[in-house]
């Protein structure tokens, strides 16, 4: 059975870290692509960052420089290091699995809030 379970999201204040992991199994976690993504209420789900089979990150320009993406594969674990979080990054925080599937955790919550 294929999961993917994210967990490490709260409350932070601004100017506070948090990070994200989605531990994932049922499938071979190496071969695939990694991607946090975040949705606000009211607003389009947004890609926050990807890292791919071979390491290849890419970042949304609103994280760059906060935010950082790694993946172990020898735990089939990837983590999202959240810096100097500001209230617009407070959202959902959704993992994703993509190569010959496409497969979804169901999210954490993030709230940056004073």
């Amino acid at each position: 059975q294929v999961q993917l379970v994210e967990s490490g999201g709260g409350l932070v204040q601004p100017g506070g870290s948090l990070r994200l992991s989605c531990a994932a199994s049922g499938f071979t976690f190496v071969n695939y692509a990694l991607t946090w993504y975040r949705k606000a209420p009211g607003k389009e789900r947004e890609l926050v960052a990807t890292i791919s089979s071979r390491d290849r990150i890419e970042y949304a320009d609103s994280v760059k420089g906060r935010f950082t993406i790694s993946r172990d594969d020898a735990k089939n674990t990837v983590y999202l290091q959240m810096n100097s979080l500001k209230a617009e990054d407070t959202a959902v925080y959704i993992c994703n699995a993509r190569w010959m599937a496409n497969y979804w955790g169901q999210g954490t919550q993030v709230t940056v809030s004073s």
